[in-house]
């Protein structure tokens, strides 16, 4: 998926300069596409590809949700604690609907194809928890600039696995649901580059 690649340069340059620059100006993240307006309808003919633009749609939540993260504020080790733990608030929200989404849609009308979207949604339940707690850790660590500086070391390593994550990885592993993505909206919409 291309739209996380350069979100994600942001976020990992936004969340490195937290970890180096306590009392520093804040620094603005450049400006994300929001985009991602589906307006497009599957026949319902396809269940095939109902189904794989009900996956993306239900992914479109959390790519959604990092192109429009909060900007850390490194200016002090308050500020970037705050900003810090508002951004991992804003990946939990994100991760919550996906995961709902992907919950709520169940198998795939192809037999034996339930493999990936278990897997993602098992990877995206396990980043959820660990954002969730380093959200946590950094609320306790709140003016300890040490600690907070781990603090935000935590943050930057979650979201470095959000990064390293195949969002689409439920429809890859099977040669139907591949050509189901094609035919999707939502899933089209989500190959896009950003603008």
């Amino acid at each position: 998926m291309r739209p996380r690649s350069t979100v994600f340069a942001a976020l990992t340059t936004t969340i490195t300069i937290g970890l180096a620059g306590c009392g520093q100006q804040a620094t603005q993240a450049p400006a994300r596409d929001q985009g991602l307006s589906v307006t497009t309808v599957v026949p319902q003919a396809d269940p095939a590809a109902r189904w794989a633009d009900a996956y993306c749609g239900a992914v479109t939540h959390l790519v959604r949700t990092l192109a429009a993260l909060p900007t850390v504020d490194p200016s002090t080790p308050q500020q970037a604690s705050r900003t810090s733990s508002d951004l991992l608030s804003s990946v939990v929200g994100g991760l919550d609907q996906s995961l709902a989404g992907l919950t709520s849609l169940g198998a795939p009308p192809v037999p034996s194809a339930d493999g990936g979207r278990e897997d993602v949604i098992g990877q995206f339940a396990d980043i959820r928890e660990q954002a969730e707690n380093a959200r946590q850790r950094i609320d306790a660590v709140r003016g300890d600039a040490v600690a907070t500086k781990e603090a935000l070391g935590e943050a930057k390593a979650t979201l470095d696995r959000i990064d390293a994550l195949d969002y689409l990885k439920g429809l890859k592993d099977v040669p139907a649901l591949v050509a189901a993505e094609q035919r999707a909206p939502a899933c089209r919409q989500l190959d896009q580059p950003p603008r």
